[in-house]
């Protein structure tokens, strides 16, 4: 397969080599295999139930050590809010207002969803700005039939005549109403970072925002931090990084040759959230808390939030004083036969390593590695990825976050042990990125680099295949040690669809 010069310029220009694209197109050629699952995760094996007195002790172990601490909130923050309107944008492609009453509408088919927006359409936290730009644009809005009046106001609601919803980030949408004003994800992320990020009354956050979204978010982020810095006493301190072009991948047809465009243009596509590995490993802190821009709550809850966000952060510390106490031992060549037992003991039951070698260059090999503790949330149904116990290449086992899309679920035995999980990943992570020397790991040489994802997508029409980089909290942390948590449900509250804004945990007072 040969690129023109034209070609090669573009993948010039995109950041990239033609060895990374030649290896990407052979990924397409060769796919990519499945993860192999053994068993599902569960309390006592691999995940951890840690009893209230146990997690009081963590968490004043955290409070003890954090002011000494460099301390990061990171949040994924860079997609837009279009797949939460879903629902709104069938409506407008599927009712006529002009030919068919509303009421007719919606008793055809599965309308339950629509149905609930719109008679609850006075608790959104964006009912008030809506209905001021209805009436700047529809001056004779309620003489209109409902059908006509529910049709303009949800054009209102995403257009970008109105308040152009479709177009901005979900970290900008009105989540939350208050008797004063309403709030943002992103407004409410900082609000939630001052219970436990907090070292002497400064917050640190890092966003890896959308570069188009850039100018919404610093049109809004002074009045914001104002009014929570107000609110908490906390100075904040954000900064932020887009998803690097250099991360995208190139798109192919389904015979695996380059896709191109209309104007012959190769076309390069953002490779998922695994492309973030490259941004969480520019940010260098003791301790770095991950949490997705959607999984917010009202302010009422916040604190019990905190809570178990400051159990998983003291848990880490407690498993690192451990490890850079081993490290050193090993390092200064005083680990006894004894010692080497009782390392071996926490490899098993504190790290869930269960392959455990006899050298010690090896163990000390696993013991000088990224640490992360994740907290998991009783499976409800709710589709996307859990920890699992997988059988890596070399024959051995891992805990390890795993992607539904990594395992071959046509499979019977494997769809079985999908099937028999109990848990799920909320994608609430805290990270130690630095070891016993006080040096950053490369984030990047404890991947797997093999566990992306093929996926089918359509430009234009035409079918295309695309590639995603291993996800940030799977593939690309598939070589972190890795701790489990349970934590319960209601720490879990993304906003995924435009209705779960009704939930309890996103209305204040409710």
């Amino acid at each position: 397969m040969n690129f023109t010069k034209g070609d090669i310029q573009q993948i010039k220009d995109q950041g990239l080599t033609i060895e990374n694209v030649y290896r990407q197109i052979e990924t397409f050629s060769q796919g990519i295999p499945f993860v192999e699952i053994l068993t599902a995760a569960s309390v006592g094996n691999g995940i951890e139930n840690i009893i209230y007195k146990n997690q009081q002790k963590l968490v004043n172990y955290y409070e003890s050590k954090k002011d000494n601490l460099d301390i990061v909130k990171f949040v994924p923050a860079s997609g837009a809010a279009t797949r939460m309107f879903k629902i709104l944008h069938q409506y407008l492609e599927t009712f006529n207002p002009e030919k068919e009453k509303l009421n007719s509408y919606l008793n055809i088919g599965n309308k339950e969803m629509i149905s609930i927006f719109i008679s609850s359409i006075k608790d959104f936290a964006f009912i008030s700005p809506l209905r001021r730009k209805i009436r700047e644009l529809y001056p004779d809005y309620k003489r209109g039939k409902k059908g006509l009046r529910i049709y303009r106001l949800i054009e209102t609601l995403l257009e970008e005549k109105g308040l152009n919803f479709n177009n901005l980030p979900k970290g900008l949408i009105p989540f939350h109403k208050y008797k004063k004003y309403a709030t943002t994800a992103f407004e409410e992320q900082l609000y939630e970072a001052a219970f436990y990020a907090s070292v002497k009354d400064d917050v640190y956050l890092h966003f890896t925002f959308s570069q188009k979204h850039v100018p919404f978010f610093k049109e809004k982020s002074k009045a914001i931090m104002n009014r929570v810095t107000k609110k908490t006493k906390t100075v904040f301190h954000i900064s932020y990084s887009f998803q690097k072009k250099e991360t995208d991948t190139i798109a192919v047809n389904k015979n695996n040759f380059p896709f191109r465009d209309e104007q012959g243009m190769l076309i390069f596509r953002p490779s998922g959230h695994g492309a973030l590995l490259n941004n969480l490993n520019e940010v260098d802190a003791d301790i770095i808390f991950i949490k997705n821009i959607d999984n917010v709550v009202a302010e009422e809850y916040v604190e019990g939030i905190a809570f178990y966000k400051k159990v998983l952060a003291g848990k880490l510390l407690w498993l690192q004083e451990k490890i850079f106490l081993y490290l050193k031992k090993i390092s200064n060549e005083k680990c006894s036969q004894e010692s080497l037992r009782e390392i071996k003991s926490f490899l098993w039951n504190e790290l869930n390593i269960k392959d455990i070698p006899n050298e010690i260059q090896n163990i000390e090999r696993i013991l000088n590695r990224p640490l992360r503790v994740c907290g998991a949330v009783k499976n409800t149904g709710a589709t996307g990825g859990g920890p699992f116990w997988i059988k890596n290449k070399n024959g051995t086992t891992s805990l390890q976050i795993v992607e539904i899309s990594q395992i071959n679920t046509q499979e019977s035995h494997q769809e079985s042990i999908v099937n028999e999980a109990t848990h799920f990943n909320p994608v609430d992570i805290v990270c130690g990125i630095r070891n016993y020397k006080g040096g950053k790991f490369d984030l990047s040489k404890y991947t797997d680099p093999k566990s992306g994802i093929i996926t089918k997508k359509s430009l234009g029409g035409k079918s295309l295949k695309a590639l995603e980089l291993p996800g940030l909290w799977n593939g690309a942390m598939a070589e972190w040690n890795t701790v489990i948590i349970e934590v319960p449900l209601y720490t879990f509250n993304p906003v995924k669809t435009i209705n779960d804004l009704l939930k309890k945990e996103h209305r204040p007072n409710a």
